[in-house]
């Protein structure tokens, strides 16, 4: 199975995380955004197992571990077991320029590297609010990993309400890529789009909804007007499966 072709546009449809079996997955589509290194990161042994067992043209992308974007009072530290000192809080998430971050990308970056992922996912909250300080710490985190970056595109995904200028001049500023779900808006970044779907046309049941054959014709609608020569179209619902093996066949 290729990378499909809309118009021009070369389009990669996967699935955020493990919904079916390796064996399932490896056979069906060509991408996946790895989940777990979001939550705990496996062993780097484990990941190489992964890169080993899917095929060559399978791709990985990563979402990057928690630690750097999220703080230690989101219920998804919980979810992964994990637990912060108290005088230690203030020095996680929300990309703050700190050792402990520094030390949570070099984890990411390790089983990227093992993966062989060309692209790796920032999902901040929507507590990450457009403050000087949050904007201060982008800065400082991104320029801090600048040695790292060679042959990886970063993506960021904004959950929170921020200005699209200030999206703009900081994905600019950091070459960062723009991650939306193109039923809510679209990117402000050109070039490669990454779409994440959490099956939540507005309106709708998030990750419960599945997506409607006019949903599907809509979402290919939009991956050829984006203007971007190539998207990158994640489903991360609870049918993503399913969802992603239809939008194949549409397209």
């Amino acid at each position: 199975m290729n990378p499909l072709q809309v118009v021009n546009v070369k389009v990669k449809v996967g699935i955020c995380g493990f919904a079916r079996s390796q064996d399932t997955i490896f056979t069906n589509l060509r991408l996946l955004e790895v989940q777990t290194t979001f939550y705990k990161p496996m062993k780097r042994s484990t990941a190489e197992t992964w890169r080993q067992r899917a095929p060559e043209e399978f791709e990985f992308t990563v979402k990057a571990w928690q630690l750097i974007t999220h703080e230690p009072r989101s219920p998804t530290y919980r979810k992964a077991g994990i637990e912060i000192a108290e005088n230690e809080v203030d020095t996680y998430g929300f990309f703050r320029p700190t050792e402990n971050v520094f030390k949570a990308w070099s984890v990411t970056n390790e089983i990227r590297e093992a993966l062989d992922a060309k692209l790796v996912v920032f999902q901040a909250p929507a507590s990450f609010k457009e403050t000087e300080e949050n904007i201060t710490n982008m800065r400082g985190f991104f320029h801090g990993i600048e040695n790292d970056r060679k042959g990886i595109r970063m993506v960021w995904e904004q959950r929170g309400p921020w200005d699209r200028k200030t999206i703009d001049q900081l994905c600019d500023e950091l070459e960062l890529i723009h991650s939306v779900d193109p039923f809510a808006e679209a990117p402000v970044t050109t070039g490669l789009a990454y779409f994440r779907l959490h099956g939540s046309p507005p309106g709708k049941r998030m990750y419960r909804y599945t997506y409607t054959d006019d949903d599907l014709k809509r979402l290919s609608e939009h991956c050829m007007n984006t203007g971007s020569p190539e998207v990158y179209v994640l489903f991360n619902n609870e049918t993503m499966y399913d969802d992603a093996l239809r939008f194949i066949k549409r397209i």
